[in-house]
């Protein structure tokens, strides 16, 4: 299957003296769904939540340019189907870039 979608990585920068904050940026890559699984997650919290938390599994296998590589480390987040995911893991296997993802991204946005 193949992918379309913004990746979002976040650049440290002070904004006041002693504060430091994430400026997200995204860019647009192309590529792969090298694997498409979901698995739900029993609720952890105590009082214990009503509804399972959703955790995808999905990988994808992303074409690097110059910039990506620049960044891998600042990656946080993939769009897919709509919602922004929190990228768990990238490994880099030039000239290809394969992200993994996890949980809903709750952080920053552009």
């Amino acid at each position: 299957m193949r992918f379309s979608g913004a990746v979002g990585y976040a650049t440290s920068t002070e904004t006041a003296p002693g504060v430091w904050s994430d400026i997200i940026t995204e860019r647009t890559y192309y590529g792969d769904v090298v694997r498409n699984s979901r698995r739900l997650l029993p609720p952890t919290l105590v009082p214990p939540e009503l509804n399972d938390n959703l955790s995808l599994e999905n990988s994808f296998s992303i074409l690097g340019d110059a910039e990506a590589y620049a960044n891998f480390m600042n990656f946080r987040y993939v769009e897919w189907e709509g919602s922004r995911w929190a990228i768990t893991n990238v490994e880099v296997l030039r000239p290809r870039l394969i992200l993994t993802i996890g949980g809903l991204w709750n952080g920053p946005t552009p």
